[in-house]
């Protein structure tokens, strides 16, 4: 018999997406892959350099369990220098992909029962790690009107006695939604004033458009700093999906506590992944402006597609590599004997009608919207649009 708490999870949609495209493409299938979280670029090449100096010079053992102290004290000059945020190296911790370093932070935090309040569309993962440590996710509804933000009133609705913690994912994945110092700094005054901590998931920072001011929640006063725990990594924004290499920054006695739950969960993140990671944060950035501005490109034209769909509305993000479209309107449709009644049956309509794999909005919380991933060329951009618009005109009401 399993137990109650793996009973309680789903497992993610979003691989779930990705392993079903693979197999298809593996039997032939011309399938576009819209569902991917991965930049299509490669590795820059100073940092996979790094790495197999790193292999030639046997730095392949373990090392120390919070991470390597170059590599702590390079996040904190990351820190200082790109978000004005003061953190010393024994406040940081290094871990095998900003993912375990949530995992970690929620094993440390919560205790049976604890709140978290989690604003949706959210990742998702979110409620699972949540429900895996023994705490209630609590979720809040944004409004695609209002640009799936949260705003104060809401936020404040919700805060009781059992509430521990709220996540702000900023930029927001699924839908590139980020927050201007003032709307962030609103919400985390409510939070920390009520004694919430606040987890920022910072990992789509370096990946904003039309010039936006990002700024980390570590950077919004002492006494909000105070509350928070900054989770971020090199996976998107230096293209090191695979590398797996996230690090996270808190208050002493959160760290202290996350390295001592990741001493016996996974132990060190890689070696060689930590001296990669080393040169990312300390060598040239050019490849990230590179990938910024190809991004750009990207989104603008995918939403230019969307628009040209009838009944279909779109916010336009304004980070990380997503687009949340509204497709709602084509539900309880039908084409060759095949029912469209939900995200789900959409994303599969999809996969099977035009070779395009796609999550389903119902993964994030919302039902009314499919999430399409821009980190892909523009040429599979432009046909997987395509055959988006083409598939999607077939459709016709259910009788």
């Amino acid at each position: 018999m399993l137990s109650r708490r793996v009973r309680q999870i789903d497992p993610s949609e979003t691989l779930r997406i990705a392993a079903m495209a693979r197999q298809l493409k593996e039997q032939g299938v011309d399938v576009i892959d819209l569902s991917v979280g991965e930049p299509d670029f490669p590795t820059p090449s100073n940092i996979k350099e790094a790495g197999k100096k790193a292999i030639d010079r046997n730095i392949t053992r373990y090392t120390p369990n919070p991470g390597l102290p170059e590599l702590r004290a390079a996040v904190a000059e990351k820190l200082r220098r790109d978000n004005n945020v003061s953190y010393e190296p024994d406040e940081i911790i290094i871990s095998p992909g900003a993912k375990n370093c949530l995992f970690i932070a929620w094993m440390a935090l919560l205790d049976e029962g604890h709140e978290v309040i989690i604003p949706s569309p959210y990742w998702v993962t979110y409620p699972q790690q949540v429900l895996l440590a023994g705490g209630k996710p609590v979720v809040i509804d944004t409004m695609e009107e209002d640009g799936f933000k949260l705003r104060p009133r809401a936020l404040e609705s919700v805060i009781n006695e059992k509430t521990k913690a709220i996540i702000i994912n900023n930029p927001c994945n699924p839908t590139g939604t980020a927050y201007t110092r003032d709307e962030l700094a609103s919400l985390c005054t409510i939070a920390a004033d009520r004694g919430l901590y606040i987890v920022a998931d910072e990992i789509y920072e370096k990946l904003v458009y039309d010039e936006f001011d990002f700024t980390s929640i570590g950077a919004l006063g002492e006494h909000i700093k105070q509350r928070a725990i900054i989770i971020n990594g090199v996976s998107k924004s230096y293209s090191m999906t695979g590398w797996r290499l996230g690090f996270a920054a808190a208050p002493r006695e959160i760290i202290d506590a996350m390295n001592k739950i990741q001493s016996h969960n996974t132990s060190n993140a890689c070696s060689i992944s930590q001296v990669a990671a080393l040169e990312a944060l300390r060598g040239p950035q050019d490849d990230v402006t590179r990938m910024v501005r190809e991004f750009q490109q990207r989104r603008d034209y995918m939403l230019s597609r969307l628009k040209e769909i009838p009944r279909i509305s779109c916010v336009e993000p304004t980070g990380a590599f997503y687009v949340f479209p509204n497709f709602s309107a084509y539900y309880d449709t039908e084409y060759d004997g095949m029912h469209v009644r939900n995200s789900v049956e959409l994303a599969h309509y999809l996969l099977t009608h035009a070779n395009v794999a796609v999550v389903p909005g119902s993964a994030f919380g919302r039902d009314k919207y499919i999430r399409l991933s821009y980190a892909a060329s523009m040429e599979e951009i432009r046909k997987a649009m395509d055959r988006i618009a083409d598939a999607v005109a077939r459709l016709k009401p259910s009788t």
